[in-house]
């Protein structure tokens, strides 16, 4: 009988997606070993009090997740998503009362000698949530605020993400606009966010006099052009202001709302400051060890900048240092390939189900391992500030491999293709 529901439960599953998820969390444990690895060979694989043997077991907790999920009925996982969205939400709150601090952010939960970071897994619960919500019918008055609310979903939790000083993870709940987008979410609005955020960096970089001065020049030109209409005439109007208003708070937000560490590196990135052995120390040595691999590396276990610790963090945000010095462009190569069959694979997927549900939640996850992929590995190629977030499946942590394998396995279980 438990043969023959396995057969029935298997039929669907992606073979792709699972041999692309094998492959990066293999490339990821090995990769760890290599951080931890010195010269006198005293490494034993099962040193369970190393970061690649503790790994290991989060690697085997995440396969027996991910097998309990693909037996699992899939209409449990989509009737219990507002549950496990409160649940997660919850246990976010609870980090600002009893949680550790890491790296300058109150965002985990201390069990013993492990740690559990609550928001990984709010990423999962948001996902799901909005799946439920855009899936379910609405009443007239839902429909009119639909927008609203979706928002609300993610709002909630990237405030308390926020009170934890997390500003990376905090981030990362920007991903949902690709679902929105798919959904129906105005061009125009994209457009507003993407022009918000230009106003945003243009502010950091100079100042608000510049900005001022900018957008009064923009101003000119559509007043001049749209004269002779009164609608849009008060339209610009009200744009003006609201943009001038939103380039003073930017100023306002980043000395109060951001860590002095987190300041330091915004500065870095936009070159308003300068210090090799402080702010861009991590920056630096990611460069170096990225670029001293060339195009084929320098061997597995030969990285010297790994070796060395010459690199911060380097089994967890910067681990693809360790990737680019020992495996070189080849290697990251194959990593930038394989996190590009797995996004568009779930992209294809989620666009031919036949289940709404499964393909409002399949664009909710791509959209989180996009920003996740892109963010982390621009941030050790100096593209974008430092933040401090995981690369999915590859970066040593029991929270996001367990929220990563989770977030993937549910869809692989509710494909319906």
């Amino acid at each position: 009988m438990y043969g023959d529901t396995l057969h029935r439960n298997s039929r669907g599953f992606d073979a792709r997606l699972i041999i692309q998820y094998l492959a990066l969390v293999i490339i990821g444990w090995i990769t760890i070993y290599s951080t931890c690895y010195t010269p006198d060979g005293a490494n034993p694989i099962f040193d369970f009090s190393q970061a690649y043997g503790k790994q290991l077991m989060w690697i085997g907790t995440s396969f027996l997740i991910a097998t309990v999920i693909l037996l699992i009925d899939s209409k449990i996982i989509q009737h219990y998503a507002y549950y496990f969205y409160v649940f997660c939400l919850l246990l976010m709150v609870l980090v600002l009362f009893v949680g550790t601090e890491i790296s300058g952010a109150k965002a985990w939960i201390k069990i013993g000698s492990f740690s559990i970071q609550p928001t990984e897994f709010m990423k999962v619960a948001t996902a799901l949530a909005l799946a439920k919500f855009f899936n379910e019918g609405k009443t007239s008055s839902e429909r009119r605020y639909k927008w609203l609310i979706a928002l609300g979903l993610i709002g909630v939790p990237v405030v308390v993400v926020m009170l934890q000083h997390d500003a990376g993870s905090a981030l990362v709940f920007a991903s949902f606009v690709i679902l929105f987008y798919r959904e129906g979410l105005s061009a125009e609005l994209l457009l507003v966010g993407l022009i918000a955020a230009f106003l945003a960096v243009f502010t950091l970089v100079l100042n608000e006099t510049y900005a001022v001065a900018l957008l009064t020049a923009v101003f000119i030109f559509f007043m001049v052009k749209n004269r002779t209409q009164k609608k849009k005439i008060r339209r610009n109007i009200i744009v003006y202001v609201i943009s001038i208003l939103f380039c003073f708070s930017v100023n306002m937000i980043y000395e109060n709302v951001f860590e002095p560490h987190q300041k330091e590196r915004i500065d870095t990135i936009f070159g308003k400051t300068s210090d090799p052995k402080g702010a861009d120390f991590n920056l630096n040595q990611s460069k170096i060890a990225i670029g001293s691999g060339g195009m084929f590396g320098k061997g597995y276990l030969k990285g010297t900048q790994t070796k060395l610790k010459f690199v911060p963090e380097q089994s967890t945000d910067f681990i693809f240092c360790a990737i680019g010095e020992e495996w070189g462009f080849m290697g990251t190569l194959v990593v930038f390939g394989l996190f590009i069959m797995l996004i568009v694979r779930i992209l294809s997927l989620a666009e031919k189900q036949r289940a709404p549900f499964t393909r409002y939640y399949g664009y909710g996850i791509a959209g989180i391992i996009i920003v996740h992929f892109f963010i982390n590995i621009g941030m050790t190629i100096g593209l974008v500030p430092i933040i401090g977030i995981p690369l999915p499946f590859i970066s040593y942590g029991g929270s996001s491999l367990w929220s990563f394998t989770t977030m993937l396995f549910i869809f692989i279980k509710m494909n319906d293709n």
